[in-house]
């Protein structure tokens, strides 16, 4: 039956969701195992780093893995032959290639795999769920046997299957812990068709049908950034409730302001921000600077955003920018 104590957590950016799912790993009692698993690298190379801070060390209670080695290795793999038929098949992860479209989930070794015996990163999920199916839900009674609580954070970047897999821990006795903000949907674990209708902040109509097993909480407070910018974002997410700054601190350079390109070198040698980018392909005046993605979670005093196409359409049409029609870069200060 559903653990009595599953939340999902909608929380605001700088709301220190991050940091709660840090505390309540670590007050655990050391009889408790407990998992924390995230998707990117980055994501889980901080966790890392502030249980290490806060704690001296990850204790030998806790596990932090990368979502896909959490879904290959303690779902996957241990009961792959009940689809592969082989005990020995699976081998790691195709991050990048997918399977032919019209290939039949009839033909496992090909549906799931490339010709390496890697996982199509689209599959893995799909997997592990139909392996619980086939055992007798054998997958899920493994994961209770090595984890009291899970905790997931970027909830958001779940995709697919994902959310498949996300209902049989919900369902089971483990103690599941999702935090997440749709608002930061940068990325998506995979590019399944399944459950295409709740990326990103659509996540929130999921987990409203799922509420009697997984209630949701909300944080709507902001101890990062600024009024100014919690507002902007929301303008971003009308369907989201809102956002209220608890940080008061004031520069006399605070808020969101539109720059103009050619006064870029003159603003980074005076206020010297975090430069902030969508990837690699955008000219940043040959700063250097941080893809977006990798960023998350981080607080810096100011960034400087060299928006996409799609962004800076949207910017001229905000009212700070009615008369405002040259290209520019975004700038914000978070307090």
């Amino acid at each position: 039956m559903p653990s009595p104590s599953n939340r999902a957590i909608i929380a605001a950016a700088g709301s220190l969701k991050t940091q709660y799912v840090i505390n309540e790993a670590l007050a655990a009692p050391a009889s408790q195992r407990v998992l924390i698993t995230t998707y990117t690298r980055e994501n889980c190379d901080q966790i890392i780093r502030r249980l290490c801070r806060a704690n001296g060390c990850v204790p030998p209670n806790i596990s932090v893995l990368g979502w896909f080695t959490f879904l290959m290795n303690q779902a996957a793999r241990p009961y792959q032959s009940a689809i592969t038929g082989r005990i020995d098949y699976a081998r790691s992860l195709n991050f990048k290639g997918s399977r032919f479209r019209l290939t039949p989930r009839a033909k496992p070794l090909q549906y799931y795999f490339d010709s390496n015996a890697d996982f199509y990163r689209d599959g893995v999920a799909e997997f592990a769920v139909r392996a619980d199916e086939a055992t007798g839900g054998r997958v899920v009674q493994r994961l209770e046997a090595l984890y009291h609580k899970v905790y997931i954070d970027e909830l958001q970047d779940l995709a697919g299957y994902d959310l498949e897999f996300l209902d049989l821990l919900f369902t089971s006795p483990i103690k599941v812990i999702a935090v997440g903000d749709p608002r930061q949907h940068t990325y998506a674990t995979n590019q399944a068709s399944k459950n295409k209708r709740y990326r990103g902040n659509s996540i929130v109509d999921w987990l409203n049908q799922r509420q009697a097993i997984c209630p949701i909480e909300l944080r709507t407070e902001s101890w990062r950034c600024n009024q100014e910018i919690c507002d902007w974002a929301d303008a971003l997410y009308p369907e989201l409730p809102r956002t209220a700054s608890r940080n008061l601190d004031r520069t006399g350079h605070d808020g969101v302001f539109l720059l103009a390109a050619e006064h870029v070198s003159e603003y980074t040698k005076k206020y010297h921000p975090t430069i902030l980018r969508w990837d690699k392909r955008a000219d940043t005046q040959g700063l250097q600077a941080m893809n977006i993605g990798v960023s998350k979670g981080s607080t810096f005093d100011r960034v400087l955003i060299f928006p996409t196409n799609l962004i800076t359409q949207y910017l001229i049409g905000c009212f700070f920018l009615r008369d405002m029609l040259f290209p520019g870069i975004l700038v914000m200060r978070r307090g």
